[in-house]
């Protein structure tokens, strides 16, 4: 005797298959980030309203040449108006410089006040730039940054050791457009090509390179061509959990190690003590357990699957057909025992 409510197996793998598409649907068009929402440092945002900045009307004595293209002056010798280009390099957005972390500052208050004179006196080039442990180092305001721990791990990277003095703080971070990411950012793929690009700043771009050394640039795919699915590392972990070795109480690790160091071993990240979550992920994990307690921070944080192709939409449906699963089981064992 057969009964219209019954659920024969069929029914049941069909049922699952069509969870499954939705699933993979919806991860699909949740987890890609829009290329529209990653912004490089050196990327134009949105307009700045400079009236929100105490010392931009003093600035502008700088910017009205170095924050256009081209700039105008009167030659005091032939009495004529004269347009010259600026270089490049010395050109300064606006709107990149009243979002970065010296948006505050005013332009002498790291350069010479000598430069209020034009033409520019040509020694003021020699002048020695501050590092950041020139400026925050000692102080108290700063002491939760660990400025002190960051520049004896810099100290200690194979950028310092090779390069010594020549290699500095701005090689890779700009004063004019740095800004903290990984702390401010929710959204983790952007902090993870944000931080990437700044170290293809000079590993990908061979003008930079060359400044430093007269080596050829390096071929970064051949290099990582050990690497099994190459595409989806580049864009889902960042240079440094490879190629720095971390510190615990440090946000970013600055701590760059030789090539002959780098991790290569897919277990370091692909494991349940996986060295992401003490780098890639530790802020993330440990801002979500403050704000949502520690059972429902760990599992709804984004850190809750290892490895790059990590996600936390993927999480959640997963656990969504995991119970539903468990209940169309329940469903069709019960319809089975009532027969």
């Amino acid at each position: 005797m057969n009964y219209k409510a019954n659920i024969r197996p069929a029914w049941v793998v069909l049922v699952l298959l069509m969870l499954f598409t939705l699933a993979f649907a919806l991860v699909k068009t949740s987890d890609d980030t829009p290329a529209a929402k990653i912004q490089p440092e050196t990327e134009k945002p949105l307009k700045v309203d400079l009236t929100k900045f105490k010392n931009a009307q003093e600035n502008e004595t700088c910017l009205k040449c170095h924050g256009q293209s081209k700039y105008t002056y009167e030659n005091p010798e032939s009495k004529k108006t004269v347009t010259k280009r600026m270089y490049s390099e010395l050109v300064m957005n606006r709107d990149v410089f009243y979002v970065s972390n010296h948006r505050e500052f005013k332009c002498t208050d790291c350069h010479s006040e000598d430069y209020a004179t034009f033409p520019h006196a040509g020694n003021l080039r020699m002048e020695t730039k501050a590092n950041c442990i020139d400026c925050h180092g000692g102080d108290e305001k700063y002491a939760k940054f660990k400025f002190e721990q960051i520049e004896a791990e810099f100290q200690a990277s194979v950028h310092s050791e090779k390069h010594s003095e020549d290699f500095t703080c701005w090689m890779c971070h700009d004063a004019h457009t740095y800004k903290i990411n990984a702390r401010t950012n929710e959204v983790l793929k952007e902090t993870i090509v944000y931080d990437n690009m700044i170290c293809l700043n000079c590993h990908g771009d061979f003008k930079n390179y060359q400044l430093l050394t007269t080596k050829l640039k390096p071929n970064l795919l051949k290099k990582h061509e050990w690497l099994p699915n190459q595409a989806s590392h580049f864009t889902h972990v960042r240079c440094i959990e490879c190629h720095a070795k971390n510190e615990d109480t440090l946000v970013v690790a600055h701590h760059v190690v030789s090539k002959s160091q780098a991790v290569r071993k897919c277990e370091s990240c692909h494991s349940k003590n996986s060295i992401l979550y003490a780098s890639l992920y530790k802020y993330q994990v440990s801002e979500k357990i403050q704000k949502e307690g520690v059972l429902k921070g760990l599992l709804t944080g984004e850190a809750t699957s290892i490895g790059p192709d990590k996600s936390n939409t993927l999480n959640i449906i997963s656990l969504i057909i995991f119970g539903l699963t468990i209940l169309v089981i329940m469903i069709h064992a019960a319809l089975r025992i009532k027969k």
